[in-house]
């Protein structure tokens, strides 16, 4: 897996390509991202970077994050993020990486918390049809049978049923670049990525 990136959701629009098809967009606000540490094969057993993002003030954070930081002499950052890498030599600590490590037309996957939608029946959750609405109907949306008949008889597990829906972590792959704005640090891609504006998410390249 490349080395990925983290940023905000700013929000959807559209544009118009060449043909003058509509195509539907999300803005994301990208880096700039700091590296702060580097693991290696020979001391940590694997090859990874650790990425840093959103400046904040140093009360934001706990003594052990702002040591780990100041071990670095990296300022203080409210999130950090690893990422797997084949080789940590063209890496350095405090080395600053933009939206100039993708390029237009290449493919990614968006990483991000889903917005979450509550306590949400069967047919919301899962897509179960309804039953009848005719008169005398009593399972208009119930679940239906539940488990078996007998004594003693149990639910089994997996089993689907109404509950929570969304606010877990979720991935969109591949995910068209369509414009980069370096100086503004922004990312344009066709299609839409987990979460409200604001979200905090993951950009890694597609492989």
């Amino acid at each position: 897996m490349g080395i990925g990136l983290l940023g905000n959701k700013i929000g959807m629009t559209q544009i118009f390509d060449e043909v003058g098809n509509i195509i539907p967009v999300t803005i994301l606000k990208v880096g700039p991202c700091v590296v702060t540490q580097i693991k290696t094969k020979s001391k940590d057993g694997y090859d990874s970077i650790q990425i840093g993002y959103g400046n904040v003030s140093s009360k934001s954070l706990t003594q052990p994050e702002l040591g780990h930081l100041q071990k670095s002499k990296i300022q203080p950052l409210k999130y950090l993020k690893e990422f797997r890498i084949n080789e940590e030599s063209k890496f350095e600590i405090g080395q600053v990486l933009n939206v100039n490590s993708f390029s237009p037309g290449q493919f990614i996957n968006v990483r991000g918390k889903s917005i979450g939608k509550g306590f949400s029946g069967l047919q919301k959750r899962y897509n179960f049809t309804r039953g009848p609405m005719s008169h005398g109907s009593k399972n208009h949306r119930a679940p239906g049978s539940i488990g078996m008949g007998t004594t003693p008889g149990r639910v089994l597990p997996g089993k689907k049923m109404a509950g929570h829906v969304g606010d877990k972590i979720t991935t969109i792959t591949k995910l068209k670049v369509i414009q980069i704005n370096l100086e503004e640090n922004i990312l344009v891609i066709k299609g839409s990525v987990p979460g409200k504006p604001g979200n905090l998410l993951s950009i890694v390249p597609f492989s």
